[in-house]
């Protein structure tokens, strides 16, 4: 578009306009955009209602920021443009990685609740009991999308390779950094309170 306007002179009265799958393709991204950031605040109002806490609710939602690292990372290796499948797959993501997270300090929490006085104690036992099924499900959900994120390039691969290649470069960086940032960050949060 900065192209052609700044190399095409058209006469007074006429101008150019772009439509087609150019349009529908740009009016879907802001669609998908405007709905994932809704998706983003109804799953924090729902996890706030379910925990009875929105601390542990926005503790479980920095999986979010974890997750983008690496989708913005997989954006770039696929070329670096921000496509609507690259759009679905953050939504993806973030519904694993939110997952994820909801799977850890609920059972941290439950571990409070069965009698695991010490704070730390209950954290690091609830990390390494959580460890083994979200590696299980990251890895399922990985190698799953290998054959498809490697068909990169190759006729109709167009929608799905960059999507995989977005969950694939999410999946690594917030499995990762869950099991290293949450536990920290549910700590700083509840340790006052738990030291009372």
């Amino acid at each position: 578009q900065k192209r052609i306007a700044q190399s095409v002179k058209l006469p007074e009265g006429y101008r150019i306009e772009f439509g087609g799958q150019f349009e529908s393709e740009r009016r879907a991204s802001q669609r998908l955009s405007l709905l994932g950031i809704g998706v983003i605040i109804g799953i924090l109002l729902l996890l706030g209602i379910a925990f009875h806490s929105y601390a542990d609710a926005l503790i479980i939602m920095l999986n979010l920021p974890l997750a983008l690292v690496g989708g913005v990372v997989g954006v770039f290796y696929a070329g670096g443009v921000l496509s609507l499948a690259s759009i679905v797959g953050f939504i993806t993501l973030f519904g694993i990685a939110t997952r994820n997270g909801i799977m850890l300090i609920s059972h941290v929490r439950q571990l409070r609740e069965e009698g695991v006085a010490n704070l730390q104690e209950a954290i690091q036992l609830g990390a390494s009991e959580r460890l083994a099924p979200i590696l299980m499900t990251a890895l399922a959900a990985g190698l799953a999308l290998v054959p498809i994120a490697l068909g990169m390039g190759k006729p109709g691969s167009e929608i799905q390779a960059p999507m995989a290649i977005v969950i694939l470069f999410g999946l690594f960086t917030s499995t990762a950094l869950n099991m290293v940032v949450v536990p920290a960050a549910y700590y700083m949060v509840h340790r006052k309170r738990a030291e009372a």
